[in-house]
């Protein structure tokens, strides 16, 4: 675990703009910089960076964060490896909390990458040497160019190969890498042996594994790196760093199955396919795709193994849904995988596939759900339901969610209403309950602007009165700040607030803000404007307290709150107040 206080450390000591200018130029406007956004395509610069506040927001897409969200957005980055990136440019060391009971820390040392790079290497320069393995390559119809792209080598057949590339055979990172397996006896030998080698390299381009293909017959067909320090298969994708590029540029990121997919449909000039490591699709996969594009497409063989990984995939992504992006289903002629297809049919062709026949999520969910029932029987509808129930209260995307539940409502014949009811989901659309005060706490004025004022100068939060409430749309985002601030023992920036409070409910609220405080000028004086809302909201506090006293009446007063209606009576009263002659 990262320590926040480290989060807050850090991003106090990079300059937004400067990491964003890494990537894209920036220009000056005023008090912000502006760019074409990097996340969408456009012609006038939408993409504004405040260097003030560290922040960034997009008017076109929406898109926003910290210097963290940006790094994490544009390179498809988990947040870890974000933050490490970042430390490292900073010249800081990320430290780590313990982790929490049950929970396992790896630590790498920083050797076992160079462990792995050294191995690449050697490998590549194997491949230089076997004619056997550069005709293999050949018939596959691969260009020495593309293998050099992907780092692709060949593993020798001898059992103890890699004594030629490390002096110490024995040493423990060899072991802990598994590129080489110690039996019960303690001795050791090369996991890979006669194989094509492929390296399965990070988003910052480091090798992290290897995947191995059997040259002529032999099992296991391919072979995996297992899970080590550096590498986790059900995090990472192979081909994804290779492929970045294309995928913003094509706005399509393609998952296939194989090692050899995701080169041959390279070399045919299909470059922004990657490829499952030897598992299912999982939900770190979905969500690093979905951080680089707008649309990702599972291209699966037609077979029933092609099938039920396509299922898989969807049942994994479903929770990580977004209104606005895509996911969508292609599946091959039983013949054919991506490999086979493309370099029978050629690019065009495939591309046409991806085009015309890839079926979208809701398209290829509704068919198989109606597929596995008799929608004409009563028995077959109550199947419907209960199948698809599981499916459909996992979706997070509001408007998917919504219709969806429409279209299998209608397949089952019955209402949205009724489905809703059954399901136990709250309806869309429905109106909010609303919830008691338990006590007379004061309602504060200018919500949205409140937000505004805690959001560009957090330290106002230490002056809001102690006893206060907000109502309204935003209500408890303003809550959740303010509390969240009062409990800091230091001063929050606003880039740490936004870097907290990203992938919560609250976040699009705060977005809404952060682009409300971009238009703000150099001059926009914040604590005048807070502290005129503090004026405002105890005038409002004194109003009330003085309606509250005159129903009482005054021979309903006792000597204290008759002396406080005296008080309220001294400041601006209305002159026609019916007890105003009384006192």
């Amino acid at each position: 675990m990262i320590p926040k206080s480290f989060i807050q450390d850090l991003l106090n000591r990079l300059d937004i703009v400067d990491v964003i200018e890494r990537y894209v130029p920036l220009k000056k406007a005023g008090a912000n910089f502006v760019a074409c956004c990097p996340f969408h395509n456009e012609k006038s610069p939408s993409f504004t960076v405040s260097q003030s506040k560290q922040f960034y927001h997009c008017f076109g897409c929406g898109a926003h964060g910290t210097s963290i969200g940006f790094v994490m957005e544009h390179g498809g980055l988990s947040f870890v490896d974000a933050v490490e990136e970042l430390a490292s440019s900073a010249g800081v060391t990320v430290p780590r909390e313990a982790p929490a009971p049950g929970q396992a820390q790896h630590k790498v040392a920083p050797d076992l990458y160079e462990v792995m790079q050294s191995t690449m290497r050697y490998y590549r320069d194997q491949l230089k040497q076997t004619p056997r393995a550069i005709d293999y390559l050949k018939r596959r119809g691969l260009s020495g160019g593309i293998a050099a792209r992907f780092g692709i080598g060949y593993a020798p057949e001898g059992w103890q190969s890699l004594e030629a590339a490390f002096t110490n055979y024995q040493d423990t990172s060899l072991l802990e890498t598994g590129l080489v397996i110690e039996n019960d006896e303690g001795k050791r030998y090369d996991r890979f042996r006669d194989r094509i080698m492929f390296p399965i390299v990070n988003t910052r381009g480091q090798v992290i594994g290897f995947g191995g293909r059997v040259l002529d017959k032999g099992e296991p067909k391919y072979l995996n790196s297992p899970e080590t320090p550096l590498f986790e298969k059900g995090r990472e994708l192979y081909g994804l760093y290779q492929a970045q590029k294309a995928i913003r540029a094509e706005k399509m990121a393609l998952v296939v199955e194989g090692y050899m997919d995701v080169v041959a449909l390279a070399q045919l000039g299909v470059d922004y396919a990657v490829a499952t490591l030897g598992t299912a699709t999982t939900p770190f996969h979905i969500q690093k795709l979905l951080r680089l594009t707008e649309q990702v497409v599972f291209c699966f063989d037609g077979d029933s193994a092609g099938r039920r990984a396509a299922w898989r995939a969807l049942e994994n992504a479903l929770p990580y849904l977004q209104d606005g992006k895509q996911l969508r289903f292609l599946f091959l002629p039983t013949e054919h995988d991506p490999d086979s297809y493309i370099r029978e049919h050629g690019k065009e062709a495939f591309e046409h596939l991806l085009g015309e026949e890839a079926l979208p999520l809701s398209g290829y969910l509704l068919r198989e759900l109606s597929a596995q029932v008799d929608l004409e029987t009563q028995e077959g509808r109550s199947a419907l339901l209960e199948r698809a129930k599981p499916l459909l209260t996992a979706i997070a995307a509001p408007t998917t969610a919504l219709l969806l539940r429409k279209e299998v409502a209608a397949l089952a014949g019955i209402t949205q209403a009724e489905l809703e009811g059954l399901y136990a989901i709250k309806p869309v659309g429905a109106p909010a309950r609303r919830t008691l005060q338990k006590s007379p706490r004061n309602r504060f004025p200018g919500l949205r602007a409140l937000l505004r004022c805690l959001l560009a100068k957090p330290e106002l939060a230490r002056e809001l009165p102690v006893e206060w409430s907000v109502e309204g749309s935003g209500a408890e985002t303003v809550a959740a700040l303010a509390e969240y601030l009062r409990e800091q023992d230091f001063v929050v920036s606003t880039a740490a607030i936004i870097q907290q409070f990203q992938g919560t409910p609250h976040e699009a609220v705060l977005a809404s803000a952060e682009a409300d405080i971009m238009q703000w000028g150099e001059e926009f004086d914040v604590a005048a404007e807070f502290h005129g809302m503090l004026a405002k909201q105890r005038e409002e506090q004194r109003g009330q307290q003085l309606r509250v006293l005159e129903a009482k009446g005054l021979k309903g007063m006792n000597e204290q709150e008759l002396a406080l209606y005296r008080q309220l009576r001294q400041r601006s009263l209305p002159q026609d107040n019916v007890l105003k002659n009384r006192v």
